[in-house]
C-alpha cells in the first residue's frame, strides 16, 4: 500500500522512474510527477519527498543504483574473486545499470557541477566509491582508506566520461577504459604495499631523537 510507505521508500520507488523519465523532461517537476503517476503515489506526497528538487532526485538515483549493485554482487559471489575482480566487477555492473539512462546522467552531472552543488557532487561520488571498497571487503581506516577510494572516485569519473559518449557495442570502450584504469591503481596499490614493507624496518629518526632526548633506564 502507498498510502503506508515513509518518505524514504517513496524515494527508493520513485528515483529509477524519475530517472528514465529526466532524459526527456530534465530533473524536474515533470519527471517527479510522471512517476508518481506512474506508481500511484499522490503528487503533493511525492513533491515532499523530494523537497531538495533536482539534487535530491539525483541523490536517490544514484542510492538506487547503489543498492542495485549491492544486490546484483552479494559477498558470497565477490569472496570467490581476487580484489582486483571485486572493484572491477562492482564497477562494471555500475556502468552497466547506468548506461540505459545516460543523457539523464549527462543533465545529472550538469547539475552536479554548478558551484553551489560540488561539494554535493564530491558527497556522493565518495559514497559511491565508499560503498564499493566496502563491498569488496576493503577495512582499512589508516590514511589507505582515503587513498584508495580517491584513486577509485578519478577512475570512476573519467570512466562515466567516456560511458557518457560510447556508442560501441556492449560498451566496449568503456569498459576497456576502465580495465587499463584499474591496472594502474593496481599497480599503485603493489608499488605502494612494497615501499611499506622495504621501511618498515627502518630505525625510526624519531624515535632515536627520543632515545637521545629520554634515554631508557
Amino acid at each position: 500500500m502507498t498510502e503506508d510507505m515513509t518518505l524514504d521508500e517513496i524515494r527508493q520507488a520513485l528515483a529509477p522512474a524519475i530517472a528514465s523519465n529526466a532524459a526527456f523532461d530534465g530533473w524536474g517537476e515533470p519527471a517527479l510527477l510522471m512517476a508518481a503517476e506512474a506508481h500511484g503515489i499522490d503528487a503533493d506526497v511525492a513533491k515532499l519527498a523530494f523537497a531538495g528538487g533536482a539534487v535530491a532526485m539525483i541523490d536517490a538515483w544514484f542510492d538506487s543504483i547503489d543498492r542495485a549493485m549491492a544486490a546484483a554482487l552479494p559477498a558470497e559471489t565477490l569472496a570467490t574473486m581476487k580484489i582486483r575482480q571485486r572493484i572491477t566487477a562492482l564497477v562494471e555492473h555500475r556502468l552497466r545499470l547506468l548506461a540505459p539512462d545516460r543523457e539523464s546522467l549527462r543533465r545529472a552531472r550538469a547539475i552536479l557541477a554548478m558551484p553551489q552543488n560540488v561539494a554535493t557532487a564530491a558527497r556522493l561520488g565518495w559514497r559511491s566509491v565508499d560503498r564499493m571498497w566496502r563491498l569488496a571487503g576493503d577495512t582499512a581506516t589508516d590514511y589507505n582508506h582515503y587513498t584508495k577510494r580517491s584513486l577509485l572516485l578519478a577512475i570512476y569519473t573519467a570512466t562515466t566520461t567516456i560511458l557518457l559518449d560510447d556508442d560501441s557495442e556492449d560498451q566496449t570502450e568503456t569498459r576497456a577504459f576502465l580495465q587499463r584504469r584499474i591496472d594502474g591503481l593496481m599497480r599503485f596499490e603493489k608499488a605502494k604495499a612494497a615501499a611499506l614493507k622495504r621501511t618498515e624496518h627502518r630505525p625510526s629518526l624519531s624515535r632515536f631523537i627520543g632515545r637521545l632526548r629520554y634515554p631508557a633506564v
